[in-house]
């Protein structure tokens, strides 16, 4: 095993030793080692579940939606009967990738010699094979992956034995049931890839400590850190809560909603789905990161968001919606460079980490799950 990886596992050991009393950050060596970031590939990513983004993607016979996890190309497609099927993006030919970003498609071509896949992941036909004794288009099917749907969400994982996603987030579902998050609409999805480590970027979501600082051009004078709840984190997920004021008409609960009552009506939740879904979730709109380890140095970024039910059809709405929208793109120029430039800071000699506000209780968490998960067998 590598010298930098077991350093990097005993100093997350001592770091999560500590009560939360008297916690510090993660220690450098947790960012910036190679063989730990193979070491959240091989335990985390390529065990636990990973959201591929909203199911609003794959409405329609046809659509589809690629992700590459821990290296294994992906492909989710809707196919003729109207299921959900998860499969390898990969030619069972001279292997060559197969589909590429989003889109929909009536047939699954390989890029590279034409061999043409039904939507269920079966061989349709090949060209120029028949002089191939041992060729046999029925002996073809793309192997086939683990693929669930949770309250709009899309997931995926390469594990064979892990838990199903509806009840691993039980506890989250019941958190946020009169939400009916399930109902939300997607109205844009984005990728991009930013310069710092993965959990950079995830730590940055999960604390608002940051907000007045980092976002004083944006939300930072929004901010009332005062109102910020930050209750002890789950096995699978941590959360906080603030209360969103009325300067955003969408961040409230509509006028026709009666499931949210009194403060729920204006509550609104960041929650951190382990290992890499990042969701705020408002009474009115959401936003939500699926990050994704490009080294230890990139995060490959999935970034969507859109309005309840109750707002998706008003005109009105559709406009508050879109300077939203504007203002998350500005957010998000202002987290990039903070984060870049923690992970600048984290690859410095002199790096230290600090003791935690309790505004990062679930910063402390986080470091906990991925300890948890790096140590197990």
């Amino acid at each position: 095993m590598a010298k930098d990886h077991i350093d990097a596992v005993e100093a997350l050991r001592g770091n999560t030793s500590l009560p939360f009393e008297q916690a510090r950050a993660m220690p450098p060596e947790v960012y910036t080692s190679d063989a730990f970031t193979e070491q959240e590939l091989e335990k985390i990513f390529r065990k636990e579940w990973f959201c591929v983004g909203r199911v609003d993607a794959l409405a329609r016979s046809g659509d589809y939606v690629t992700c590459d996890l821990a290296g294994q190309p992906i492909a989710v497609v809707r196919d003729a009967a109207g299921d959900l099927r998860a499969f390898s993006n990969v030619c069972l030919h001279r292997m060559s990738t197969l589909l590429h970003g989003r889109g929909n498609t009536k047939s699954i071509v390989c890029p590279y010699h034409a061999w043409t896949y039904n939507l269920d992941g079966s061989l349709r036909g090949a060209p120029a094979m028949s002089q191939n004794q041992g060729f046999c288009k029925d002996n073809y099917k793309l192997p086939k992956i683990r693929c669930e749907e949770w309250l709009g969400w899309v997931f995926v994982t390469l594990n064979p034995d892990s838990a199903p996603v509806a009840e691993q987030l039980a506890e989250v579902e019941g958190l946020i049931e009169d939400y009916d998050m399930a109902g939300y609409v997607e109205s844009f999805y984005e990728t991009h890839v930013w310069d710092t480590n993965w959990k950079v970027l995830a730590e940055n979501f999960m604390e608002s400590y940051h907000l007045p600082v980092c976002h004083a051009g944006t939300i930072g004078g929004m901010s009332k850190l005062e109102e910020v709840v930050c209750p002890e984190g789950r096995p699978a997920f941590n959360f906080h809560t603030f209360f969103k004021d009325g300067s955003l008409p969408i961040a409230q609960a509509h006028k026709d909603n009666d499931r949210l009552k009194g403060d729920r009506r204006r509550t609104s939740f960041l929650l951190v789905i382990y290992p890499s879904l990042m969701i705020t979730l408002t009474p009115g709109y959401f936003w939500y990161l699926s990050l994704h380890p490009n080294g230890p140095g990139q995060v490959r970024m999935g970034f969507g968001g859109g309005m309840a039910r109750d707002y998706a059809a008003e005109p009105e709405a559709q406009q508050h919606f879109t300077a939203l929208r504007a203002l998350l793109e500005d957010v998000n120029v202002e987290d990039r460079g903070c984060t870049e430039k923690v992970y600048r800071g984290l690859c410095s000699g002199l790096s230290r980490p600090g003791h935690l506000s309790h505004l990062e209780r679930p910063n402390y968490d986080f470091a906990h799950y991925l300890i948890n998960r790096i140590d197990a067998a």
